[in-house]
């Protein structure tokens, strides 16, 4: 999806606006010109399943389960992985910078054959795979732990019928390798992201019994070593689900500790945490620990973790922590979220482009606030963490967007519901 000129912002006062937020940076030390540089090298995984509602494209017809539930009944949902990819075209047509593409096993094309998921291959996903490979996107990539027959009491890999837990594991030994070829015919290194639902609703007498059994049977998804230049492994925590809210198996110390001890990256997911921990915290808390971390971005609200991302003050200092800490190499953005109440095209380019707002704040702040706290000048540093906030980073934004010729501004609300309504209207037969 290409913006006119006409739809943008004026270009000239763009540039004019930035040049005035340069000089002002320049005044306290930062480079926007080097910032903005840096930012159009950070891709983030857009998540497919935002577009159909949790969906897929597998024959059967399940539950969601697995503690998630999709609200809302926006028309246009995507029913086709090509309605999909449409989607996900017009969407990245309104982000700024190359970015990646994240699937569930579920997403598969299969060709209208029933394909159960111990029986998955990397040929279901030709289709993904060439199409990223003609946008030069990269590909990530998750075993679909839920929304099945055998996880429909809520337990999976930690399940007490070994039988249930073969199914899962094969499951799981397959993603691994759909992840592999991707990362292959892709030459980016694919994220193979482990997640799974299991858990108690109520009070369990074992608590020990479940994660041994899940220990086991994670040797067993990983037990055959795979090239990290083309497939990465990460496990991902969470605190709790519905049907499984006293008890959740995989827990973020569960996985911690799994991950240490066999060098696997782990999925921080920022909306599965308690809403007084702080995410930013856990980032340099686990750096040194384990190989690289997965970062899911999401907003919680209340008991929910998979709103649309919007620029928050937990945001800001994720992105900040990455950035400060010089762990963007080791660290994988994705936004992770799903949302039917509004525009499903609008929802991923809101959250996307407020985590890359975000990642801009943290490039743009002033090394002198660093400097004041090494110099044990803490009032210092706290005045200078407020005055930054009145640097004007949007003329800055602003200029990103049009070096990455992607509308200005709430330019792109015009492009994306000319797709909406061209979209509703065939999906649906109705207009927005």
């Amino acid at each position: 999806m290409k913006v006119s000129r006409s739809r943008r912002a004026n270009p000239s006062a763009s540039a004019s606006a930035h040049g005035l937020a340069r000089a002002r940076y320049a005044d306290v030390g930062v480079d926007t010109d080097a910032a903005l540089r840096i930012l159009a090298g950070i891709p983030v995984s857009i998540q497919c399943w935002q577009g159909d509602d949790v969906r897929g494209f597998e024959t059967r017809t399940t539950v969601l389960g697995g503690g998630l539930a999709v609200t809302g009944s926006h028309p246009g949902r995507a029913r086709t992985p090509d309605e999909l990819r449409s989607d996900l075209d017009a969407a990245l047509a309104l982000i700024p910078g190359r970015h990646r593409v994240n699937l569930h096993a579920m997403y598969g094309e299969f060709g209208g054959k029933p394909v159960d998921r111990d029986a998955l291959e990397p040929a279901h996903f030709r289709g993904w795979i060439d199409w990223a490979r003609q946008r030069g996107l990269g590909l990530d990539f998750n075993p679909t732990c839920f929304a099945h027959a055998r996880a429909a009491d809520g337990s999976t890999l930690s399940h007490r019928d070994a039988g249930i837990r073969r199914f899962w594991i094969e499951h799981c030994r397959r993603s691994r390798k759909v992840g592999l070829a991707m990362g292959r015919a892709l030459g980016t290194a694919c994220v193979t992201n482990l997640w799974i639902p299991d858990g108690s609703k109520d009070t369990p007498a074992d608590r020990r019994g479940p994660r041994e059994r899940l220990e086991e049977s994670l040797d067993a998804v990983f037990a055959d070593p795979l090239p990290p230049r083309y497939n990465v492994d990460a496990v991902e925590p969470k605190l709790f689900g519905i049907g499984a809210e006293s008890y959740t198996v995989g827990s973020h110390d569960f996985y911690l500790g799994y991950a240490v001890k066999n060098r696997k990256w782990l999925c921080l997911d920022t909306g599965h945490y308690h809403p007084t921990e702080s995410l930013a915290d856990k980032l340099s808390a686990v750096a040194s620990s384990v190989p690289g971390v997965l970062l899911h971005v999401s907003r919680g609200v209340r008991w929910d973790s998979d709103h649309v991302v919007t620029l928050t003050d937990e945001l800001l200092a994720v992105a900040r922590e990455v950035v400060a800490n010089d762990q963007l190499g080791r660290v994988r953005l994705g936004l992770d979220y799903f949302d039917a109440s509004i525009n499903r095209v609008a929802a991923w380019v809101i959250g996307a482009r407020a985590l890359q707002r975000a990642l801009l704040a943290a490039l743009l702040e002033p090394p002198a606030i660093r400097e004041a706290e090494a110099a044990g000048d803490l009032t210092g540093r706290l005045a200078l963490q407020e005055e930054a906030k009145g640097l004007p980073m949007g003329a800055v934004w602003d200029r990103f967007c049009e070096m990455m010729d992607v509308p200005v501004g709430a330019a792109w609300l015009t492009a994306m519901r000319a797709h909406d309504r061209r979209v509703t209207e065939e999906r649906t037969g109705l207009s927005p």
